[in-house]
């Protein structure tokens, strides 16, 4: 399985809520998937009372069960069906996410949706179907990025199924995916994807430290704070790297001059990768993805899924790790746009 940097998840509505715009086969596609991934949810209870299924399965399964209380009870995210069945997809990815920029920009291209709003990827539950859209999208001149995706949201308007493919991940992984979903669940604002992904990444890193916490967990949260500053040194290289490419485009030199800024920052991120490695004590969880065939595309969803982290952690600690609270202010933003949005969000406090 691919390593991403990105917590991918695809959110899908269904078929009432899409636009036509989006084209009746990608409309097919979508609808068979989100079937296919609910027709082989089984209840959780249903599996652990047979003896027919495996022990570490079994474990795993009722892993998922204290995490899902806990979610509710500690975290006060919505008590409903998802995460109380259990699907089998037979494959390591659940769906697929292209994501593309132009040659010289590192700003996303966006696809809109009524309910979900406009968002800098677009999903497939077929592999053959996103890297036949990412050969269109390479035709046009654009870079793009095919990365495989391990979660999957409804975003609360179906009973959202655990999937195969987060089963095996470590325990940290598993609680933090459950608790990112249901996050959205609690709190979506239409079209303000990089708000989003921040708030429930911010909650769900909170909400896997309190978790160790109430189990006693004191190695589990070394390992878990380790983890994080391991993505933090990466994501900052990546952001630093993202940035110097942004002053690289905005010089409007030559397309030949361009390109071969572009080469040499990406080697020079390579370089400096392989230094932070050293301090790493052998970790090599990013070594993959650094692997591929890098351009803009890769870096373009940086700022999405990072900007704003620090700062919900900050609002959450300001309220007091009141969770209630948290949520409260947050949802005083509803009616506000994006900008006004992420201007609350930094120079604000917790009332």
């Amino acid at each position: 399985m691919k390593f991403s940097p990105f917590r991918w998840h695809l959110c899908l509505v269904l078929a009432p809520l899409l636009t036509a715009c989006t084209g009746v086969e990608y409309y097919s596609q979508a609808i068979q998937g989100h079937f296919e991934v609910m027709g082989k949810a089984q209840p959780i209870e249903q599996i652990l009372n047979d003896p027919a299924t495996d022990s570490k399965l079994r474990d795993r399964l009722r892993l998922v069960q204290e995490i899902r209380a806990f979610a509710v009870e500690g975290l006060h995210l919505p008590d409903n069906g998802s995460y109380h069945s259990y699907a089998d997809l037979g494959r390591d990815q659940v769906s697929w996410v292209v994501a593309a920029t132009p040659e010289f920009s590192i700003e996303p291209q966006r696809w809109c949706f009524p309910v979900v709003g406009c968002l800098n990827y677009r999903g497939y539950f077929i592999k053959a179907a996103a890297e036949a859209e990412a050969a269109k999208l390479r035709k046009q001149g654009l870079d793009v990025d095919v990365a495989g995706s391990t979660a999957y949201s409804t975003l609360g308007w179906f009973d959202d199924p655990l999937l195969n493919t987060l089963i095996s991940g470590s325990d940290a992984r598993l609680a933090e995916v459950i608790f990112h979903e249901l996050a959205h669940q609690r709190i979506y604002f239409k079209g303000d994807t990089g708000f989003n992904e921040a708030f429930a990444v911010a909650l769900s890193r909170h909400g896997v430290i309190a978790w160790f916490e109430q189990r006693g967990d004191r190695t589990a949260i070394g390992a878990y704070h380790r983890q994080l500053r391991h993505g933090e040194e990466f994501h900052l290289l990546l952001l630093e790297t993202r940035e110097a490419l942004r002053q690289l485009y905005a010089g409007k030199q030559p397309p030949e001059a361009m390109r071969e800024g572009k080469r040499r920052i990406f080697s020079g991120m390579r370089l400096r990768y392989a230094g932070l490695k050293q301090s790493w004590d052998g970790y090599t969880g990013y070594d993959a993805w650094m692997a591929q065939d890098l351009n803009n595309a890769h870096l373009s969803l940086v700022a999405t899924y990072q900007e704003l982290v620090p700062r919900f952690i900050d609002l959450i600690q300001k309220c007091g790790s009141d969770l209630p609270r948290f949520y409260r202010q947050v949802e005083q933003w509803r009616e506000l746009d994006a900008g006004q949005r992420k201007e609350r969000l930094i120079g604000g406090g917790c009332s």
